[in-house]
This record gives structure tokens, C-alpha cells and sequence, in this order.
């Protein structure tokens, strides 16, 4: 017997939605029995597949062997049986270094390593490596694979934040290609008027262009661009506002390391270097809203990234973490100072200011102005309104723990940002939530027994000559 509850997780597992409570009725399950007899009729009438036949694979075949025929390309499909069967196909071919991973691959990042090897550090010889990976959503999250420029949507995902994770792999900070270029296999004209799954698709880009933050064009007769580039780059108003949250943080952050390492590639050697607790001193024209004394950069017990500015006296001088990251920037030809008396004095002040301000303000969650304290509130507050329903998943209350217990990974905090400061509902939160707690990239996990101490990345000292 076919139990409803059972067809409704299948359909919310593979199309990434969530039903209605007052759509489960037995008409729907009744509904849901006869697609399945149906599909199960049409399998027992289909005659032996030749895959002479499958112009989908022979245009697969062309890519790879005429189009793209020396460079490294990644491509997904939605199921297994699938990449069994391009794997299989494509060696068939006589073409070399294929490899295929699914869920239910021994080691997926074994083989990702082997066919990205320069963007994960592993020093693989060239004659092991893979030039085709063929593979599930599995790799869609989690590894580098920005060695390869080319990707393939074999399938397309019914979740459009599948399709953004999938480009995410290799349109990324490492990624060294002039061009991405992104092939996506549309349902045939017929089915595509039943499932408008491309328009559907389309639709759900626009829909959310401010929680994909880039400027992709998935398919290449997309007409509204500038709407996500002008959204990529805060121009559209949808971004706008005052609070400092880790998204400003981490986009002037990235820009000051780029300026610099493009002036001056050796740049990029020496900093990775440097010591923890480094400090150094430059010359600083104070002013009465900002006066002399001592940046502070730390990472806090909890895993949270604290700036704090304090003056000769061991007050704070200001808590935007924007402002005083700021005020650190330099040339990096800019002369050292000799460093105040004070200097490891206002460190240590500036270390307890940031553990007082934690333990009032946010507890373990950090600055009531990050991702990880107004997600973790606003999700305790959605899962108390939707109690009894099906939003309120296991998944969801899984997710909120852990949001609790640990820090959030930096790709969570970037997407969540984003996610927050474009207006989405709580129910649009709560499913990115619940998709990087699936994909395992919400968190970091630490181990049970690790006790991670506080920890003090480098200060800054801005006193007048």
C-alpha cells in the first residue's frame, strides 16, 4: 500500500517545494496513484532504448569532442541512473579521463580532487587527472571544482537554487577563465508546454535575482539582465539601508585584497604568511569623532569575526565594523610607524570590549546585526507561527539548533545576507536554511571534544607623528 505521506515527501524532495496542508485530501492521493500506474504503463510499452538514437546525447557527444575538446567540463543531472548512463555512454565513445559521482560514490571528493586538482591544493599528475565529471547535485555544494570554466545542465533542476549552486562550483574566487560559458538542455517544445519548466525557472530568477547575487545569464535569450546587474552592484534600491551587516563587510574587505594583490602579486605570498597577533603602526590624522589609537581584528571563542577601534583612553570609538575597516585601509607601500606604548594595552582593552559587547548583545549568535542572530530569531519566531503545519519541518527545527550551536560557514553568511536584505518572507528564508542544512554548507561542525579559544589576527595602531 502506497502511503500519502510517503508520495508527498517524494514530490517535495524532487521538485524542492512544500504543499499546502489543505491540499492533503484523498483525491490527491488517489491522483498521485494513478500518475504512478500511469508512468509504470508507459515504461512496460516502451520498446529497448538505442542509444544510437538519443539526439540529446549525440549534441552531449559534439560538446565534448568538437566544441570543447582539451578543456575540463562538469556536468550535472538531477539523477543517478543518469550519470550511470552518460558515464558509460560517453567511454563507450573512446573518450579518455570520464568519471562519474552520485550520492552513492565511495569517495565524491576524492574524485572532484582528480579533476580539480589546482583549486583544492592536491598535487595530482596529469595523467590521473579527470577531464569530464559527470555527476549529481552532490558536487553541486561544498567543493572547488573552478578548475574547469565549462558546465552542462544535463536536466534542469525544478529548484532554481540548485541551478545557482550548480554555477557556484566553478564562478567563484579562484576561477582564472576570461568567460564561463554555462549549456543547459531545455525539455523538448512539447513537454516544455506542459511543465513550462524553463519559464517557471526564468521566472523564479527574477523573482529572486537578490538572493542569487551574481550576474549569470542561464539561458541566452535572458532579455532582463541589467536587473540583476544592477543588483549585483546595489544599484536598484533593493540593497539599500544602513545596516552593517557582513555582506558590505566581506565586499570592501574583498576589494581592498584585490586592489592590492593586482598591484602587486607577491603581496598575496606575504600576508598568507604572516603570524597571527601581528601589529604594526602608521601615521593617522585623528579627528574629534575619530581619534587616535588601536584597530583590533579578532575571531571570538564562538567562531564570530569582531573589529573594534579603541582610543588612548580604552574606550570604543565606534562599533561599525565598516568604519573601521575603513579606517585600516592603506597603500601597502605606506611607511611603519613606531608603535605606541600603549599599543598591546589597548589590544587587550579592545579584546574585552568585543567579549563584553558578545555576552550583552548576541550571546554565542554574535551582533544582533549578523546573519547568524536575525536568521536564528526570525526562524524561532516562524517555526512558533507555523507549529503544526508542514513548514514546521524536522528539517527546519534541525536547522535552528545548529544555528545555535555553530558558527555559520562563510558561504552561509554571504547567501544569508543577501537573502535578508532583499525582503525575503520567512518562508523564503526558511527554505535557503533548510537547503544549506541539507547540502551540509549552514554550518561548521566542531568536534564535541574541541574547545576553540579566542583568537587575535592582527591590530593596527593610528597615532599622529
Amino acid at each position: 500500500m502506497v502511503r500519502l505521506s510517503d508520495l508527498i515527501m517524494n514530490i517535495c524532495y524532487i521538485t524542492g517545494f512544500y504543499i499546502r496542508p489543505e491540499l492533503f485530501k484523498l483525491s490527491l492521493k488517489k491522483d498521485l496513484h494513478a500518475d504512478c500506474l500511469a508512468l509504470i504503463e508507459i515504461g512496460k510499452n516502451a520498446s529497448n532504448w538505442k542509444t544510437n538514437n538519443d539526439q540529446k546525447l549525440e549534441i552531449l557527444i559534439d560538446l565534448l569532442c568538437r566544441t570543447h575538446p582539451q578543456e575540463k567540463v562538469l556536468i550535472f543531472s538531477q539523477f543517478a541512473d543518469t550519470v550511470y548512463y552518460l558515464t558509460t555512454q560517453i567511454q563507450q565513445r573512446g573518450i579518455q579521463k570520464v568519471a562519474g559521482v552520485t550520492g552513492n560514490s565511495t569517495n565524491p571528493a576524492e574524485t572532484a580532487w582528480r579533476f580539480s586538482p589546482e583549486s583544492n591544493g592536491k598535487p595530482i599528475p596529469k595523467t590521473e587527472q579527470i577531464r569530464i565529471l559527470i555527476a549529481t547535485d552532490i558536487l553541486s555544494e561544498g567543493l572547488n571544482l573552478q578548475d574547469c570554466a565549462i558546465i552542462i545542465n544535463y536536466d534542469l533542476p525544478w529548484a532554481i537554487i540548485r541551478l545557482i549552486q550548480r554555477v557556484g562550483r566553478i564562478d567563484r574566487i579562484g576561477q582564472n577563465a576570461a568567460k564561463i560559458f554555462c549549456y543547459s538542455f531545455l525539455p523538448a517544445e512539447g513537454v516544455e508546454e506542459i511543465i513550462r519548466l524553463r519559464s517557471r525557472l526564468r521566472q523564479r530568477l527574477q523573482e529572486n535575482a537578490e538572493v542569487v547575487g551574481a550576474d549569470e545569464a542561464f539561458f541566452e535569450d535572458d532579455i532582463d539582465r541589467q536587473v540583476i546587474l544592477d543588483l549585483y552592484h546595489e544599484k536598484s534600491g533593493i540593497l539599500d539601508g544602513e545596516d552593517d551587516t557582513e555582506v558590505d563587510l566581506i565586499s570592501e574587505a574583498y576589494q581592498i585584497w584585490k586592489n592590492a594583490i593586482d598591484a602587486d602579486p607577491s603581496l598575496k605570498k606575504t600576508i598568507e604568511n604572516l603570524p597571527n597577533v601581528v601589529y604594526s603602526t602608521r601615521d593617522y590624522q585623528p579627528t574629534p569623532s575619530y581619534p587616535e589609537g588601536v584597530l583590533l581584528y579578532m575571531k571570538t571563542a564562538e567562531g564570530n569575526d569582531h573589529l573594534a577601534w579603541v582610543d588612548q583612553k580604552g574606550n570604543s570609538v565606534t562599533q561599525s565594523q565598516f568604519a573601521i575597516l575603513r579606517a585600516a585601509s592603506c597603500h601597502p607601500k605606506t611607511p611603519p610607524h613606531s608603535h605606541n606604548p600603549q599599543h598591546h594595552e589597548l589590544v587587550k582593552k579592545g579584546v574585552e570590549l568585543i567579549a563584553e559587547e558578545e555576552k550583552n548583545t548576541g550571546g554565542q549568535l554574535g551582533r544582533p546585526s549578523g546573519s547568524r542572530f536575525r536568521t536564528y530569531e526570525r526562524l524561532k519566531r516562524y517555526v512558533a507561527e507555523v507549529k503544526g503545519t508542514l513548514f514546521a519541518s524536522e528539517n527546519l527545527r534541525k536547522a535552528i539548533a545548529q544555528i545555535y550551536q555553530h558558527p555559520l560557514r562563510q558561504s552561509a553568511i554571504d547567501r544569508l545576507n543577501l537573502c535578508l536584505k532583499s525582503g525575503a518572507t520567512d518562508e523564503q528564508l526558511s527554505e535557503l536554511v533548510v537547503a544549506l542544512y541539507i547540502d551540509e554548507q549552514l554550518c561548521i561542525i566542531q568536534e564535541e571534544a574541541t574547545t576553540q579559544e579566542a583568537q587575535i589576527i592582527c591590530s593596527l595602531g593610528l597615532f599622529q607623528s
